[in-house]
């Protein structure tokens, strides 16, 4: 869990933006949105469970003509059951619309379409086979998950993405059980695994898998393995230590840290010259300075 920010700060980079959105997880989800708008992929985008707005406000970044953005989440509504709101007064209790607003706007130009609604709502507002990625990250109970992967599944297109997030938390039972469930009685088809989050498709992984494994391959901060299980290929990605997030472009609020003026070098002691020249230097300004009688006599003693 990160550190706590400061909610009421306006963020200059998205790294200000509270939330757990790992730099692995930020690589992937460029990549597979990226590797849609180069296929020529049209869609909508549709994130459920938004907290302050740190993947939304990443997944707005790939939002192309023609294309709508929905959120939902609760934000400060009252849960719909009582163990929807014991979890969301517990793991919540300073998210607000306001916050996700500011968050966003400070961004992007204009705010995503908004449920302010539990996520039961979604099938009813998002259209079926419209969405080319869904992210869920919501409540992680497991009926409520079951649900918003049933949403997830009815409102993507051929080639879709949903990621669901903290599928393998000790935390999230629910979201494990719901998650593997669906890959294996509901047609889910994992791509890959990372530490935090289950990118799948219910269409045939094998094309973007092959494209994710070199791609994953060439990079040199990434651990890989892949593996075989109940007939599905397991490809696990994990950043090693020191991973970039991908480039993202500042907020509006960014200012540049002041440059720090140069160093001024410190001068060490001087040194004595040496040589002839010097010696003939000092010997000048000895008989420039010393009293007559001093300079006869160290004369008389260098004769001598």
């Amino acid at each position: 869990m990160p550190a706590a920010h400061d909610t009421s700060a306006l963020p200059q980079e998205l790294s200000d933006v509270p939330g757990w959105f790992p730099n692995l997880d930020q690589v992937l989800f460029d990549w597979l949105l990226t590797r849609q708008e180069s296929r020529g992929v049209h869609g909508d985008l549709l994130e459920i469970g938004v907290y302050m707005g740190k993947s939304a406000i990443f997944l707005g970044h790939h939002l192309r003509d023609g294309e709508d953005y929905t959120v939902c989440d609760l934000f400060e509504d009252e849960a719909p059951d009582g163990a929807n709101k014991a979890e969301s007064d517990k793991s919540y209790p300073t998210l607000t619309k306001q916050v996700f607003e500011r968050n966003y706007l400070s961004f992007h130009d204009a705010l995503p379409r908004v449920l302010r609604a539990p996520s039961s709502v979604v099938p009813d507002e998002v259209a079926p086979k419209s969405c080319r990625f869904v992210h869920v990250d919501a409540s992680h109970l497991y009926e409520h998950v079951r649900g918003d992967i049933g949403a997830a599944r009815d409102t993507l297109l051929p080639e879709g993405v949903v990621v669901l997030d903290d599928f393998r938390s000790e935390h999230t039972p629910g979201v494990s059980i719901a998650a593997w469930e669906a890959v294996l009685n509901r047609g889910l088809k994992p791509i890959c695994l990372s530490t935090q989050k289950l990118y799948g498709t219910w269409d045939d992984p094998g094309p973007v898998q092959e494209e994710l494994l070199a791609m994953v391959r060439e990079r040199g901060d990434c651990h890989l393995s892949v593996q075989e299980a109940a007939g599905h290929r397991i490809v696990r990605v994990k950043s090693k230590k020191g991973m970039a997030a991908p480039a993202f472009p500042p907020s509006r609020h960014y200012r540049a840290p002041a440059a720090t003026p140069a160093a001024t070098p410190e001068r060490g002691p001087r040194t004595a010259p040496k040589g002839p020249a010097a010696r003939a230097r000092a010997r000048r300004l000895a008989a420039d300075l010393l009293p007559p009688v001093v300079t006869r006599a160290v004369r008389r003693g260098r004769a001598g």
